[in-house]
């Protein structure tokens, strides 16, 4: 079984690069287009993931651990045609939907606030298809633990995606034309990241098979992860649909309501993603990682990577939430000129938090089969986001979306680590830690607040920002090394034993070949 700490590397190298630059690309692109045009093209988005996440989610991982079970019994046949089947069966499934979809649009316009979001969303029909041939390879390079082909395709449909809009948005245009531009550059990505990865799993050695009737063992496997995820899916353009709605309800015109929500949607919660460039490589080295030890019995193994997943997920939270919470509204004004998005980003930092315990839980829980228990406890999270975004918007306006996002991933958190613990039968340690870290943000965030407003008498705002953050982030770690809360030692001796390893047997092959 290979390591899961050099995938996490991997990914982690990739995702931090990939995430850089669509973060950097979002920057650009709220200021290019607008918040108006960023809310227009959310909007058409979040009802394009709902159909999205119908092609491919459920398929997706039901190969990857279809694949990592054949890996076990050396079965390379049985993922061809595993591979094949899949392919005919995600394609059909994307035409379909894409066919409903031009056949009732008059209905699928009467959903949008603004009529304008329907051609956004047929501009980004071809995606699905794209998509689907995308997902079949990606899930049979991920049950085989090629996760360096992975991390480099999703970097070059990154870089296609910003070279096309850029190119597009270079004309003055709209708003609804400058969104329209923007869903065009996503499609042309998906494209070339579908060719890209079908490449790879070539390169790679992977080969297709025969189709046969594996393909209803996918679909009746992945029928109810798939059902789980669309149902889950809703949520995000029930809150497209509901939010501008009970904002306009309030008082405000219905281009004030979508300026809102693009900067709530499209300015703030990129940030909240942040940490998600770590907790998401690891979570996705977890799945054939989990997998294959539960087809193993492997319950020692499952235990200590239960453990240090949840306690890492935390690190990397409390790095970051902290310093957000008391420099947040800088970054709003730095970053995109708006100070709501950063006033905003202060009052929800601590969404973090949460939210990274109940990504890696519910990888857990998918990674042994539980995607439906999983799902239970997502949909109760959500009737709290509900309940707020129906009745607090005349209140706190569009806070109403981050008080509701919080206690959804406060619920979901607590659920996934309660079933993880009855399931697995382990201990979660994690208590003390999290308590820890909590006391450790309160010196961070004065340290980060003081820091910055310091420098900031003295060197321009990029810099005050860049050396606040870093003071902060050496503040926790040096916090977490003085109390021993996390055990980095067991990382270095990884490395160590990685690079010094080969090193070795570098060195044994060159003396054998002068041997010879």
């Amino acid at each position: 079984m290979k390591s899961i700490f050099k995938n996490v590397v991997i990914i982690t190298m990739f995702s931090l690069l990939t995430r850089m630059l669509g973060f950097f690309f979002h920057i650009y692109l709220s200021r290019a287009i607008g918040a108006e045009a960023l809310g227009l093209y959310q909007v058409a988005m979040s009802i394009f993931m709902v159909l999205l996440t119908i092609v491919s989610s459920g398929i997706t991982l039901i190969i990857s651990r279809m694949t990592a079970s054949y890996r076990v019994i050396q079965n390379r046949k049985e993922i061809g045609s595993l591979v094949s089947s899949s392919m005919i069966l995600s394609l059909t499934l994307s035409v379909i939907l894409c066919v409903v979809v031009l056949i009732f649009k008059n209905l699928f316009a009467n959903l949008f606030t603004d009529a304008n979001c329907i051609n956004i969303l047929i501009i980004l029909l071809p995606s699905l298809i794209f998509s689907s041939v995308y997902s079949v390879f990606r899930g049979a390079m991920w049950g085989n633990d090629n996760f360096f082909g992975l991390c480099v395709s999703e970097l070059m449909e990154e870089v296609v995606k910003i070279v096309v809009c850029v190119l597009l948005l270079s004309f003055g245009m709209s708003a609804i034309q400058y969104a329209m531009s923007v869903a065009w550059s996503f499609t042309l990505s998906c494209l070339v990241s579908a060719f890209f990865v079908m490449l790879l799993y070539f390169f790679y050695g992977g080969k297709l098979g025969r189709p046969t009737k594996i393909y209803r063992q996918v679909l009746i496997k992945s029928a109810p992860i798939t059902g789980v995820r669309m149902v889950g899916s809703f949520v995000q353009p029930l809150i497209a649909l509901i939010l501008p709605a009970q904002l306009i309800a309030t008082g405000f015109t219905s281009s004030q309501a979508m300026e809102l929500y693009g900067i709530a949607v499209g300015m703030t919660l990129p940030f909240l993603y942040v940490p998600s460039a770590l907790t998401g490589s690891l979570a996705t080295a977890l799945v054939p990682d989990i997998s294959m030890a539960h087809a193993q019995n492997d319950s020692e193994h499952i235990e200590k990577r239960v453990q240090s997943s949840l306690v890492f997920a935390l690190f990397v939270s409390f790095l970051v939430a902290p310093i957000f919470t008391a420099i947040g509204d800088r970054f709003g004004v730095f970053i995109y000129d708006n100070a709501l998005s950063g006033t905003l980003l202060q009052f929800s930092a601590w969404i973090m938090i949460p939210m990274g315990v109940s990504n890696i839980a519910s990888t857990i829980l998918n990674s042994i089969g539980l995607e439906v228990k999983s799902f239970i406890n997502f949909i109760v999270g959500s009737v709290f986001l509900f309940v707020s975004i129906l009745f607090l918007p005349k209140l706190i306006g569009v806070n109403a979306l981050f008080v509701g996002m919080g206690l959804s991933s406060i619920s979901s958190a607590v659920l996934n680590l309660l079933m993880v613990k009855k399931k697995l039968k382990i201990k979660l340690k994690i208590t003390k830690t999290f308590l820890m870290f909590l006391l450790f943000s309160i010196p961070v965030m004065a340290i980060s607040s003081f820091t910055c407003a310091l420098f900031e008498y003295i060197m321009p705002m990029f810099f005050s920002l860049s050396l606040s953050m870093v003071i902060g982030m050496i503040i926790f770690v040096l916090l977490c090394l003085i109390f021993n809360v996390v055990n980095f030692e067991m990382y270095f001796v990884k490395f160590k034993e990685k690079f010094v390893g080969k090193a070795k047997i570098s060195k044994f092959k060159r003396k054998n070949a002068k041997k010879t």
